[in-house]
């Protein structure tokens, strides 16, 4: 199974909300993903590192990872997400609950 790399960079114009320790969430199983946040000078913008197995989907990929950092004004965050075909839903889940860990929310 070949997998994709897709990267992003995200950064919002409000203010932003960082984290202060790296966090670790989910499984890289069937329909479910991985996601690793650590706290990193990005000068306010999110970093995305992305493998999956599905391709053709980089612009919903783009989509959903730029909601979420529009949600939760996150920046100076780099983020890994290890896919394993998660639909939509479950990776906005997944992004919030490791937000939630980090940040306490």
């Amino acid at each position: 199974m070949a997998l994709n790399t897709l990267e992003f960079h995200v950064k919002i114009d409000e203010g932003t909300k960082s984290i202060d320790k790296p966090v670790h969430l989910g499984v890289v199983g069937s329909g479910d993903m991985e996601v690793l946040m650590e706290p990193k000078d990005l000068k306010g913008a999110v970093s995305i590192k992305l493998v999956t197995p599905v391709a053709g989907f980089d612009e919903l990929w783009k989509r959903v990872v730029e909601t979420f950092v529009s949600e939760t004004l996150l920046g100076d965050v780099h983020l890994e997400i290890n896919d394993n075909n998660a639909t939509p839903a479950v990776v906005l889940l997944r992004l919030r609950q490791a937000f939630a860990e980090a940040t306490g929310e």
